[in-house]
């Protein structure tokens, strides 16, 4: 796919890890300048070996998007930087399951509203007022098709997800007619290798790929994408 995002500005939240170690790389293909946080130095060392050419458009910090001040602080830098920040990708999350509601401990909720839910309201927050002065900008969400699907001794992650979905929804209509455009992508199980590993006896075939994913969010990033906004895109593979 040949968007084209020369000239871009891209953060990428996440953006060593199972899916957006694959983000990163695929806006970086298409020509922008892509920044991500990331929170293992070894990631980062991993994706810039990855980039090849294209690792001197690569940037990373470390940076704890559940922390607001330091969140600001690095959108901030970016800012600082670049002088604009086109389209933003949040891929930052966690999965706790197989834990029936009554034996669910308190902290597991915590921790998945942190990072499925806090995660997206932080990093909205502080990327939106330099969009709306822009009058443009793309911001995508990485929910999950739990959001909608809400299986057994899941939940804490599927309340997470789905409050995920309804912050973006309604920063939809907070946003229309800005020209800042808001979306959630809802994949399944990604056929990444920590997955792998946690259910060894799975049809990996039917998970979705995070490449695959990756070209979704490119698209919805892109100007080809212009009349989607408040979408909630399924992306199961063929799960």
């Amino acid at each position: 796919m040949n968007i084209g995002f020369s000239g871009k500005v891209v953060l990428v939240a996440g953006g060593t890890g199972g899916l957006g170690r694959d983000v990163s790389l695929a806006f970086l293909r298409e020509g922008a300048k892509v920044v991500v946080s990331y929170r293992k130095e070894e990631e980062f060392a991993a994706l810039k070996a990855a980039a090849g050419p294209a690792a001197p458009a690569l940037y990373g910090q470390i940076v704890d998007i559940t922390d607001e001040a330091a969140v600001a602080e690095f959108v901030a830098g970016v800012l600082s930087r670049h002088g604009q920040l086109d389209s933003v990708v949040n891929t930052v999350g966690g999965y706790a399951g197989g834990i029936k509601l009554w034996d669910l401990e308190t902290r597991i909720l915590d921790a998945m509203l942190s990072l499925n839910l806090r995660s997206g309201f932080i990093l909205a927050r502080a990327v939106l007022p330099a969009m709306l002065k822009q009058g443009r900008g793309s911001i995508v969400n990485v929910a999950a098709k739990a959001a909608f699907d809400h299986g057994a001794g899941a939940a804490a992650y599927a309340a997470s997800k789905a409050a995920a979905v309804a912050l973006i929804d309604s920063l939809a209509a907070d946003t229309k007619g800005t020209g800042v455009r808001v979306n959630s992508i809802l994949p399944s199980i990604i056929d990444t290798l920590p997955n792998r590993r946690a259910m060894p006896n799975a049809d990996f075939a039917a998970w979705p790929k995070p490449q695959d994913i990756a070209q979704v969010i490119l698209f919805l990033c892109s100007d080809m994408a212009t009349t989607i906004h408040g979408a909630s895109i399924p992306v199961y593979g063929n799960s």
